[in-house]
């Protein structure tokens, strides 16, 4: 049987590193994609030694085309096709318009939707090619709600759901999966100043849920996965 092999952005900690480390020792090939060499070799190394999957990290800043295009370039290099692509990286920062922090909204639209796009065009045509792959993209219940602290945050995920939703039916019947997953409050550092009263998800929910999607037989597709802590 063939080995998978993925890509995860933003895998150098929280969630991107749990759901590496999930499918890691489900034995699937996996890509570590972010900024931070030190982090990226330090969960490289100990998935390594686990001895399940192989691991390898590549730096890259995927608001940058040429980094994700080169990036994935050198996955190829490694382990051939790329049968999943999680585009998990991302960025919450001031997000309320009346504040006006121009360079920090400018900032989540280049990660968490052009970071999106760039990966997508760099794996689907070889996925559409070989009849087989999986798109796993990160939103958030924020993409579907907005408080009055989120509006740029939330503008960016109800893009990143948008773009989910276009491409399973623009991949129908190409043998090309989406997945769309959008997690409520996870133990992260994005939710330093937690005032809710629910306890936070773990990350390994997030990558467990994952696992489903990406686990099911060659005819079912889970478009959408959204997750709360009760």
């Amino acid at each position: 049987m063939k080995i998978k092999t993925a890509i995860v952005t933003g895998a150098s900690s929280g969630i991107g590193k749990a759901i590496a480390q999930k499918l890691a020792a489900e034995h699937i090939q996996v890509v570590l994609v972010a900024r931070s060499k030190d982090k990226l070799s330090s969960i490289a190394e100990e998935i390594n030694k686990q001895g399940n999957g192989k691991v390898i990290a590549i730096l890259a800043d995927v608001s940058k085309r040429d980094e994700v295009e080169s990036m994935v370039h050198k996955a190829r290099q490694v382990f051939g096709s790329i049968d999943m692509y999680v585009n998990n990286a991302g960025l919450m920062l001031n997000a309320v318009v009346t504040e006006g922090k121009v360079d920090e909204w400018e900032q989540m639209v280049d990660v968490n939707i052009k970071g999106v796009l760039y990966g997508l065009y760099q794996v689907i045509p070889e996925m559409i090619k070989q009849q087989y792959g999986h798109i796993i993209n990160i939103s958030s219940v924020s993409g579907s709600e907005v408080t009055k602290t989120s509006t740029v945050y939330s503008a960016t995920k109800f893009a990143v759901r948008a773009i989910s939703i276009g491409l399973e039916k623009e991949l129908a019947h190409t043998g090309v999966k989406v997945t769309n997953v959008s997690p409520g409050m996870v133990d992260t550092r994005l939710i330093e100043n937690n005032h809710s009263k629910r306890t936070p998800l773990d990350t390994a929910d997030i990558a467990n849920a994952i696992y489903y999607a990406i686990s099911q037989p060659d005819h079912v597709n889970v478009n959408e996965l959204t997750i709360r802590p009760v």
